[in-house]
Formats: C-alpha cells, sequence, structure tokens
C-alpha cells in the first residue's frame, strides 16, 4: 500500500515475485527463502521497523505519489502536543507517554477481548492451512489473537464420521480446535465457520456437544477473493469421488468415463471440489432477513453465546443487509472482507476482477454503521479484512472504521511466519522435518544471515519461552515463535503510530486520525483532504 517496488533498500527485502497492494508477493510460497518485509518481520520482530545499517545510513521516503483511491492514499495524522488515553495510574508527563506504554488491548462482542486489535482469516479446507495449523494455531493463541477455522474442514476430512448424514466424529476439526486452545489463556477466540455443507453435516451441533459455548460459531456469506463458494483442488481420482459422495460438486466429474479416461491418460491432473451457493432458493431480501435470523435463533437454542458473521465484497445491498441483520440478531462480530483478500484457493482473473476494493466497501460500511447508531441501534462490533499486511495498514482501516471496527483480519501476513517457522525447524532438525511440513534440508544464506540457532533466529524466542517454560517450549513450533515475531513488529509499529497521533490507547483511533492525499480519496471515504485538515484552526492562530 506505499509502493509496489520488489526491493526495499531502506529495510534490505525483496519481493520473491509480483508485488500486491498489501506489500506480499500476488503468489506468496510456503517455501519460500525470503525476504519480503513480512518474511523478515516473522524473524526479527520489531527490529523491522527501522532502516538496516544504522550509523552508516540516511534513509528518506520513497512514497511520493498517491493515485487514485486506495488505503495507501490515506495519510496518518500526527499532532505536536496531548495525550489522549493515558493508563490509569499514569501521568500526562513525557517520562510516562512513551509508546511502549500504548495500550493494545480491545474487546469486542459479549466478553471477547485480544491482545492485538489483529485476527486470522478463514483457514480452512486448503492443504496448506491443515499442514501448518499446528504453528497458526498455537502462535496465535500465544499473541492473544481471534483464528479461524474456516470452511469445509469436517466434509474434506476422510476420517471424519458422519451418521443419517451428521458428523459424529471429526478428528480433523478437533485438531484444530484442541491445538488453539491448549494455549488459550482467555484473550483471543476459536472461531468455527459454517456454510451449506457445514450446516447439511450437522457441524454446529457437533461443536457444541463436544466443546460447549468456548467456540465461537461464524456464519459465512462470503470473501474477498471470489464469488462462489470455497474451493481446493485434488490430485488423486479416489479423493475426488470421496468428495463427491459426501456431496460437493466436483470439477471435472470424476464419475464421467471420458474423465475417468483422462485421468489414466495424463490429461486431467486435478479435480477443483466446490462448495455451493447459499440462499439460491431465496427470491428477495425480506426471505433472506426471515432465514438469517431463524438460523442465528437455532444457533442459540443449541447454545452458541458468541455468534459471528462473515461477508465478502457484494454491493451495497448486501452490506446493508449484513449489517442490519447482524445489529438485529445482536452478533459479536462482523467480518467484511474486500476484493484482494485470498488465502486459499480462488480463480485468478475473479480474484482480479470482481466485487467492492477494500477501501471503497470499509468507508461504506463505517457510513452504514453511522446511519444505523443515528436510529439508537447498537452497532455490531466489525473486523475489516482484505490485503492488510503492516502495521500502517492495521492503524488506517481501525481508523476509517472507527469506533466501529474493533479488530483488523489479516490472512496470508499471518500465514508466512508458520511457513518459515515450519521451514526453520525442519532444516534444524531433519527428524522433524515431515511431520512439521518443512521444505528445506538446510538454512538457506537469508536465514544463515540472521543466526542458526532458534534463539538467535527468533525474536520473541525468549518471551515464549518465559510464558510457557522451559518444559512446554519443547513442543511450541517454531512457527508458532515466528507468529509471535510477527505480532512483536505488528505491536510495536502500531503503538508508535499510537503515540504519535497522541492516542495512548487503541480504542481511542479515530477516524481524525487520517487524512486524503487527494481529492478523489475524500469525496469517496469522506475523510477531509491533508491540507483542509485544521487550516481553519492555523489560520485563527496566524491571525490572532
Amino acid at each position: 500500500m506505499l509502493n509496489l517496488s520488489k526491493n526495499n533498500d531502506v529495510l534490505g527485502t525483496t519481493n520473491r515475485g509480483n508485488v500486491a497492494e498489501s506489500g506480499l508477493c500476488t503468489l506468496c510460497r510456503a517455501d519460500c527463502a525470503g525476504k519480503c518485509e513480512t518474511w523478515m518481520s516473522s524473524l526479527k520482530g520489531r527490529a523491522m521497523l527501522y532502516p538496516r545499517d544504522f550509523g552508516l545510513v540516511t534513509a528518506g521516503s520513497g512514497n511520493t505519489t498517491h493515485v487514485g483511491v486506495s488505503y495507501n492514499s490515506l495519510r496518518i495524522q500526527g499532532y505536536n502536543y496531548g495525550a489522549k488515553g493515558v493508563a490509569s495510574g499514569r501521568t500526562t508527563n513525557p517520562d510516562d507517554c512513551l509508546f511502549t506504554g500504548v495500550g493494545l488491548e480491545t474487546a469486542f462482542g459479549k466478553g471477547l477481548k485480544a491482545r492485538l486489535p489483529l485476527m486470522t482469516g478463514a483457514l480452512g479446507s486448503t492443504f496448506i492451512a491443515a499442514k501448518y495449523w499446528d504453528n497458526f494455531a498455537a502462535g496465535c493463541a500465544l499473541a492473544g489473537i481471534p483464528i479461524v477455522v474456516g470452511e469445509n474442514v469436517v466434509g474434506v476430512d476422510r476420517k471424519a464420521e458422519l451418521k443419517n448424514g451428521k458428523v459424529v466424529a471429526a478428528p480433523e476439526l478437533d485438531r484444530r480446535i484442541d491445538g488453539y486452545m491448549r494455549f488459550f489463556d482467555g484473550y483471543g477466540a476459536i472461531i468455527v465457520q459454517l456454510n451449506v455443507e457445514d450446516a447439511r453435516n450437522g457441524v454446529a451441533e457437533y461443536v457444541i456437544d463436544k466443546f460447549g459455548d468456548k467456540v465461537v460459531i461464524e456464519l459465512k456469506w462470503g470473501q474477498g477473493a471470489k464469488n462462489i463458494g470455497g474451493e481446493i483442488e485434488v490430485k488423486d481420482i479416489d479423493y475426488a469421488l470421496f468428495l463427491k459422495k459426501r456431496g460437493y460438486l466436483v470439477d471435472p466429474d470424476p464419475e464421467l468415463p471420458a474423465v475417468k479416461d483422462a485421468y489414466r491418460q495424463g490429461a486431467v491432473k486435478g479435480f477443483a471440489r466446490h462448495s455451493r451457493l447459499g440462499y439460491t432458493d431465496l427470491p428477495s431480501e425480506d426471505a433472506v432477513q426471515e432465514n438469517f435470523m431463524s438460523n442465528v435463533e437455532s444457533l442459540r437454542a443449541l447454545g452458541y453465546r458468541n455468534i459471528s458473521l462473515k461477508t465478502g465484497s457484494y454491493g451495497m445491498e448486501a452490506l446493508a443487509m449484513a449489517m442490519r441483520y447482524s445489529c438485529d440478531a445482536d452478533l459479536d462480530l462482523l467480518t467484511i472482507d474486500g476484493s484482494g483478500g485470498g488465502t486459499g484457493m480462488s480463480p485468478w482473473n475473479m480474484m482480479e476482477t470482481w466485487g467492492v476494493p477494500s477501501v471503497f466497501l470499509h468507508a461504506k460500511a463505517y457510513e452504514y454503521a453511522a446511519l444505523l447508531a443515528s436510529r439508537g441501534r447498537k452497532v455490531t462490533d466489525m473486523s475489516f479484512a482484505g490485503g492488510f499486511a503492516r502495521e500502517d495498514h492495521i492503524f488506517k482501516a481501525l481508523a476509517l472504521g472507527a469506533p466501529y471496527v474493533k479488530l483488523i483480519c489479516m490472512g496470508r501476513a499471518i500465514m508466512i511466519p508458520g511457513f518459515l517457522g515450519a521451514n526453520i525447524e525442519g532444516a534444524l532438525h531433519p527428524e522433524r522435518c515431515e511431520a512439521v511440513s518443512g521444505n528445506w534440508d538446510s538454512l538457506p544464506k537469508t536465514v544463515k544471515d540472521i543466526g542458526s540457532t532458534p534463539e538467535e533466529l527468533f525474536a520473541a524466542w525468549a518471551a515464549v519461552s518465559a510464558k510457557v517454560g522451559p518444559e512446554a517450549m519443547r513442543s511450541v513450533p517454531y512457527g508458532a515463535v515466528a507468529i509471535c515475531s510477527l505480532a512483536d513488529k505488528l505491536g510495536a509499529g502500531l503503538q508508535q503510530l499510537l503515540a504519535g497521533a497522541r492516542k495512548f490507547r487503541v480504542t481511542g483511533i479515530s477516524r481524525d486520525d487520517l487524512a486524503s492525499a487527494n481529492r478523489e480519496t475524500e469525496r469517496e471515504t469522506k475523510i477531509p483532504f491533508i491540507t483542509d485538515v485544521q487550516d481553519e484552526t492555523a489560520r485563527n492562530i496566524l491571525l490572532a
């Protein structure tokens, strides 16, 4: 969201592939040897906030253009006096107003809280989510942020048992929930999504019976990566046949003789498993509302205390429906995912061309939230998603949606440290390489330049070890420590930005902390143009 150059000489980072607006490569590889900013931050933590080679260099901003409407065209305000939200027991004396004391804890829904205003995107039935789940789950629990178990986890699990169409055993889903709860200490949440197939399979009933109301259940309308149901690709025709028998659409159809022949001959090398679109049998908005409210009531009757909704980058009607229905149903969280997001398999040109880009969608979400609030309605706490990776992204999205947005949802950015840590663990401990899905036989130079032991490599190693103790530390996945290292960088960077805005609690962030860098962005976001902000106040000072 700053510039799309592949190389950042100031930070010493390089993108392997084409650069997305988030700063990540458009195609992020689990076996990547580095070294984008997020990859490096997963090792070095807050050290990545600063230019490299201090004492030998000077550095100046390379971000000189703000073209079009995007998060890049929003600038963060800084102020030269005052201090708001200083913690109880502290004074506004400069000795007490250190950026390291800025409070990042946030709360949302009914009794839910997080150490950082951050959560993961949905990590569901994609194989990459399954392979690295231990890293993701432990890391997010240790960092104190929510994690989302995405759709179809039960449906694609060959070991899951269904009787009369309802799940009675789901070992993969159990592993996902247990992996997070092992290190859960009251901060964060484990959220389990429901799509059409999950609802049919009785996933909600299974989860509440086995895990109780400590799990948040999430209804899923859509996502920012595609406007059709979730997809995965499988290479094995037997697995494709299994998935079709489970009730999924599999393309091409593995039961067709011509497809079987093409598979044997090598022309067909994979099969795409698709989920179904929701609400195809409902003809009107009123029918959708009635169905949605009924579904929520059913979940509450099962015993769920916390319920959330995830919606995608549809148009304004769908956005308004999601916000109004969430409000009416007293949901705990509404995640709004703009175009450009994505963690799994999506048709590429669909991802590139469909839906409402994040900044437009999020600006409208604020507008509609303010409209609901003006009518005396309690607006559902929101999370914004869609192409975020850095601390400045977190600040801008929180401020754009303030005070209604409590969390920022990151998909691929939080997965990168999981990959990196697993690769390092496999290289340092070859006997674990297969178990942790490591991709390296040895440490690449990009890693060796930082260190050769986990204690040297991961900025958060000592902090995590102190938290869990030396005995438990032996079983903490390296990818989890890498997630904590990334969280250290994101948290410290966010603290610095907040302190510069004279906000000493993240909950005090506001739209006044932003300015638009061009008139088009001002028009779409209603954030004033940068030289208009405080211009009247400035003139009064000069003319006094």
